[in-house]
């Protein structure tokens, strides 16, 4: 339960209903996992902490329209060194903004789903998917959804 872990973590913290922008970026999560095609680009995120490359990666990613998918591969060509594969996927296990900077609409070559750091594991990342009508989990191997 996310309030008994915050509890545990900030036991000084008291619970008050979020500012305005905060409150805008969780009607548009739920918004798109009702199934709106939301791209929470209006979302604003503090990203001064980031590295280069996770920051290049999150921008490429947040660009993914919902219902596309896009590879490791791709965001590391556009990166300029198909080598940057696996960096690419070690960014977006640190993903900081899940649903936001969308890493559920990155797969693994040949379709293959990948993984995904959140609750559920790439179960999860496939129901967004499913969600998004990127994909039926029968057909993931043929997502076609570049």
């Amino acid at each position: 339960d996310p309030r008994t872990r915050m509890a545990r973590r900030h036991p000084q913290a008291v619970e008050a209903d979020p500012p305005p922008a905060v409150a805008e970026a969780i009607a548009g999560m739920q918004a798109l996992l009702k199934g709106e095609p939301r791209d929470l680009l209006e979302v604003k995120l503090d990203d001064g902490d980031l590295g280069p490359l996770s920051a290049k990666v999150y921008a490429i990613s947040r660009a993914i329209p919902p219902g596309r998918t896009l590879t490791y591969g791709d965001i590391a060509k556009q990166l300029g060194d198909v080598s940057l594969s696996r960096a690419v996927g070690q960014a977006l296990g640190a993903n900081p903004w899940p649903i936001v900077v969308p890493c559920h609409r990155i797969l693994a070559a040949g379709g293959r789903k990948g993984g995904f750091s959140a609750p559920g594991g790439a179960d999860t990342k496939l129901r967004m998917l499913e969600i998004e009508r990127a994909l039926a989990p029968e057909t993931l191997p043929l997502f076609g959804g570049r």
